[in-house]
């Protein structure tokens, strides 16, 4: 059955985004593999189903995300952004446009979101309740027998092997994170394909990691290069930026409120010391709707 569709990007960490109010999709994780494919599909970093809530589940709708690979991610933050303004332009559930703040349930737990629009009545930005970060070593999770403790907080020196020696620091906001703090990106992006698929599937990291390398220019602002597990390098990474800010705050680097300056664009991140929780602030935007056929 022909399956409609909305591709939508958050700093062109880009999703096709189908509406499960109103489609079943089969197997999507073989559908999401299918339709990533740049050259021979529509071209994306992976398939995002809106979804009604779980029974039981104080939310508006769910969002499940499939990567590239075909694998399930737990969270994404600047595809949580889009699938906001999906249910809120498209209407996709009653009283979609007078839900704000939003609730949408994820495999990482009920996230609230506000959101402001533009003069179409859009949704324009959306600030997303990432929650407390996680930084017990089971709950990122990491595999401290395949890492050596260093003396900063939550970081670790991680061997590669023929590729060096790493200091990362991790967190888990919704998805595992390791952060690397490096003096240049240049020497990093010319390897990042080789390196990041290293470092996501290093022992260290059981189910496998996103990977940042991070240069600090001040307190307050970042220059960040991602690399999402089963995706590969993107344009952003919403959890990722989030865990950039933990880990910036923790080994003293930044600020708790600071830019990130992503190849995509700029993320507001807050690691707001009243609640412990961070909150991240960016555009959703849609770039097109179609059908994808049998």
């Amino acid at each position: 059955m022909p399956v409609p569709f909305v591709k939508m990007h958050g700093l062109g960490n880009d999703y096709v985004y189908v509406d499960g109010f109103s489609h079943d999709v089969e197997n999507p994780g073989a559908l999401s593999i299918q339709i990533a494919d740049r050259h021979f599909g529509i071209g994306s970093d992976g398939l995002i189903l809106v979804l009604p809530q779980r029974d039981g589940v104080d939310a508006h709708c769910r969002m499940r995300m499939f990567n590239a690979d075909g694998s399930e991610g737990q969270m994404c933050g600047n595809g949580i952004r889009c699938v906001c303004k999906f249910a809120h332009d498209h209407e996709l559930f009653p009283g979609a446009r007078d839900a704000n703040p939003m609730r949408i349930d994820t495999e990482n737990g009920v996230l609230t979101l506000d959101y402001t629009l533009d003069a179409a009545e859009k949704v324009e930005t959306v600030t997303v309740d990432m929650g407390e970060p996680k930084l017990e070593p089971d709950k990122v999770p990491i595999n401290l027998s395949q890492l050596e403790p260093t003396d900063q907080p939550q970081t670790f020196t991680l061997d590669a092997g023929t590729h060096g020696l790493f200091d990362v620091t991790c967190v888990s906001t919704g998805n595992p994170h390791g952060v690397i703090f490096v003096n240049h990106l240049a020497p990093i992006s010319e390897k990042m394909a080789t390196l990041g698929s290293v470092l996501e599937h290093h022992a260290a990291f059981p189910h496998r990691a996103n990977i940042h390398f991070v240069r600090v220019d001040s307190p307050d602002n970042v220059r960040v290069l991602h690399w999402e597990r089963g995706s590969g390098a993107t344009l952003a990474c919403g959890t990722g930026a989030s865990a950039v800010c933990v880990a910036g705050v923790l080994t003293g680097r930044t600020g708790r409120t600071l830019t990130a300056h992503l190849p995509g664009g700029e993320l507001q991140l807050e690691w707001r010391e009243a609640d412990n929780h961070v909150y991240m602030t960016g555009p959703a935007t849609e770039v097109y709707a179609g059908v994808w056929p049998d």
